[in-house]
């Protein structure tokens, strides 16, 4: 069976006007699951990215109004405020020096900012979304990619929520020599789902990007798309990844990436996981549900 049902019962907490209410009730885990995820979601999250391209500035502020009414939508650090659309705030960009990257060349920093998931050593070709939902390193890259020379290696899951900056950028100096599309479902990626629905990342469009770095080590990483996440652009390719590409689309490259250069984007929230051989240790402080930004120390070579 895929999914768990299985879920605490509302709490009985008194329900009052506003988005106090709101936030109370979608936390209720079998609420949660059903908003997010029996609805169809491939046709929602389509017309997300129409919607988020309507370009009207009154709309945007209302939508962007509506929003930070359910989220910690923060745009101080933005480069600008004002935004032509809801797509130019999800993918805003930030004032420069915002991101510092950790410049030591031993230090694999984190590519995105998010919120650190399931993390663990790859053993058997397996790794893990949650507890006791594991999932194959296989079935993640696709049938065209060879992900064993990742086992004995780290990973490590970032999940964006939807107000957090969403661009990522390159963990360390290196070259992008392949890119491997796979078009899927668009599950939602929050905690409820992810213990609940068995192989979750293995069915969710997502992109697997083979880079080397500098020091010789092959890297991963692995945008996965989820509900209301439109698309995936990848600078270095000048390509828009988004559900209308259907099966593996393989896209061999040689794109030279300094660390801290920025990759591309969600256009939404979402999830990237980081895949490294044998031979990098976790930074310091980095453990599951800890808040990392881009440009921190994610994983270090021993």
């Amino acid at each position: 069976m895929d999914e768990r049902h299985a879920a605490p019962p509302l709490d009985g907490r008194s329900a009052t006007a506003g988005p106090g209410w709101f936030k109370r009730l979608v936390a209720q885990e079998d609420l949660n699951f059903l908003l997010t995820n029996r609805v169809p979601r491939i046709a929602l999250t389509r017309l997300m990215g129409r919607f988020a391209r309507i370009e009207s500035p009154l709309l945007t502020r209302l939508s962007i109004g509506i929003w930070r009414m359910f989220t910690p939508l923060d745009l101080s650090e933005a480069r600008h405020t004002r935004f032509r659309s809801l797509k130019d705030c999800f993918t805003r960009e930030l004032k420069d020096g915002a991101r510092p990257f950790d410049a030591r060349p031993e230090v694999f920093a984190s590519p995105s900012d998010g919120i650190v998931g399931a993390t663990g050593v790859v053993e058997r070709g397996q790794v893990y979304q949650a507890k006791g939902f594991p999932y194959s390193t296989e079935e993640l890259f696709g049938p065209t990619q060879d992900a064993s020379v990742f086992e004995g290696g780290r990973y490590v899951t970032l999940r964006l929520t939807s107000a957090m900056y969403h661009r990522f950028h390159a963990p360390a100096d290196g070259t992008v020599e392949h890119v491997t599309y796979l078009s899927g479902d668009t599950w939602n990626v929050n905690p409820v789902a992810l213990e609940r629905v068995e192989r979750l990342f293995c069915r969710n469009e997502r992109a697997v990007v083979r880079m080397r770095l500098a020091s010789g080590h092959p890297v991963a990483l692995v945008p996965v798309a989820a509900i209301l996440v439109a698309s995936i652009r990848l600078h270095f390719l000048d390509v828009l990844l988004h559900l209308g590409r259907r099966g593996a689309n393989e896209m061999p490259c040689a794109a030279r990436q300094t660390k801290g250069q920025e990759m591309g984007w969600f256009e939404h929230g979402s999830t990237i996981i980081v895949f490294v051989p044998p031979g990098f240790e976790l930074a310091e402080g980095i453990a599951q549900g800890v808040q990392v930004r881009a440009g921190q120390a994610l994983l270090k070579l021993r």
